[in-house]
């Protein structure tokens, strides 16, 4: 399949703009520190081309940016959510509430986006990227009446902070850098016009999230078959990027081609992102899903029951090696035995060519606690040792294809990779 160029993705930006990422500047927003709404506001109002978008100073830089059809996910729950101007907010959907309770957070500071990241608020190397965009806006805000030294001394302070959140998703840093190159550009604009084109760069980084979800979709739905069963671990969809998601995209665009599929959840220990959120997602949109324990997989693979794996990233190494959650690894190994194809989907924004290997990929560790005393409840004995990695890396090797939204890699190597990403890229 060839590589799709990326200027063909990328036209009128202003009217992506204004009809995908609208925000709402005449509204009234709430002074307190942080606001809960009772449920979250539906990606079609949030999509509506009649909404106002905020005004973007004619100094503020735009970047062209790809156009998405909506259409396809036009009742997903909204993950995120720009309010305002450059003094506007942040509305994100807690995700550690699902599926039991659908509650939007508003931030006002960068001190609550960076809380939202590191409690997996927000989770999912996507739309921690495009939090992360937005929580740069947020975080330089109270500067733009300053002068430019000190706006940009704040600037590298919100990037460093946010930087810390979480160490495996690459998308963070890739939307941090972005970010920092803004007002690298602008070396004589005024913090309030460096600030505009901060907070449009974010824009820009939202749609072009889902513009990617949606051609990886389109690619990856030419692998499934109708009636396949297909495995997936975590969540990789529309929970976890500003669009339809990577891993669930594919699977979404199948659907939407009138492939009937049955797809089988694995509920992800510790945190149960397949039970909590992989399975509530698909329920919500009408895909067949089957939850199953993380230790099942091997048994409904035996059985015949799953014909294709497919999973996210939150970084890909130079020849392919995959870092993904705490699990991917060993569906993998599972996938090798029984000859079930495992397929990667992730954007170009996932790779990092930087690093030759996954042996470089550095591995967050988290709480014991997230063990031991899983959702409030002691069910391990106390002091015991705990060793708690939130990621595992999948060699190449074990890696039937990778779908991104410039085309499937098939044969997955250094070559292969850098030919797709670089070569786009330079286009």
């Amino acid at each position: 399949m060839p590589p799709v160029p990326a200027r063909d993705l990328a036209r009128n930006a202003e009217t992506a703009i204004a009809n995908d990422v609208a925000a709402h500047a005449a509204a009234s927003l709430p002074k307190s520190p942080v606001e809960e709404t009772p449920k979250a506001v539906s990606a079609a109002a949030a999509n509506d081309g009649n909404n106002p978008a905020t005004a973007v100073s004619e100094s503020a830089e735009v970047i062209p940016v790809p156009t998405t059809d909506d259409s396809t996910n036009a009742d997903k729950t909204l993950v995120v959510e720009w309010l305002g101007g450059t003094d506007g907010m942040l509305r994100l959907l807690d995700q550690t509430l699902l599926p039991n309770d659908v509650r939007m957070i508003d931030c006002q500071t960068v001190e609550q986006v960076f809380e939202a990241i590191k409690s997996l608020r927000v989770r999912g190397a996507p739309v921690i990227g495009v939090t992360a965009a937005y929580g740069v806006v947020l975080g330089v805000n109270e500067s733009v009446s300053g002068n430019r030294p000190e706006f940009d001394e704040r600037l590298n302070a919100v990037i460093d902070r946010l930087a810390a959140t979480r160490p495996t998703a690459v998308n963070l840093f890739w939307a941090l850098d972005r970010q920092r190159k803004v007002a690298e550009r602008m070396p004589q604009a005024s913090p309030l016009e460096v600030a505009l084109a901060l907070l449009n760069e974010a824009r820009v980084i939202e749609v072009e999230d889902r513009a990617m979800c949606a051609a990886i979709g389109r690619h990856g739905a030419e692998l499934l078959h109708d009636g396949d069963g297909v495995l997936t671990h975590c969540n990789a969809g529309a929970l976890a990027t500003a669009g339809d998601g990577t891993a669930l995209a594919v699977i979404y665009a199948a659907v939407a081609s009138g492939k009937k599929l049955r797809v089988f959840a694995d509920e992800t220990r510790p945190l149960l992102q397949g039970a909590r959120l992989t399975a509530w997602e698909l329920h919500q949109r009408g895909v067949p899903v089957t939850l199953i324990c993380d230790s099942m997989a091997a048994t409904v693979m035996r059985q015949g029951k799953v014909q294709a794996i497919i999973v996210g990233a939150d970084r890909i190494a130079a020849n392919g090696d995959t870092a993904n959650k705490i699990g991917t690894y060993s569906v993998a190994c599972l996938a090798k035995t029984h000859g079930v194809p495992f397929y990667v989907a992730a954007p170009s924004s996932t790779f990092d060519l930087s690093l030759a290997t996954g042996e470089k990929i550095p591995i967050e560790e988290r709480s014991p606690h997230e063990i031991t005393q899983g959702f409030g409840r002691q069910t391990a004995p106390e002091g015991i040792d705990v060793y708690n990695p939130a990621f595992d890396v999948t060699p190449a090797e074990l890696i039937t294809a990778i779908i991104t939204e410039r085309g499937v890699i098939g044969s997955v190597s250094e070559a292969a990779i850098r030919k797709m990403i670089e070569l786009n890229d330079s286009n």
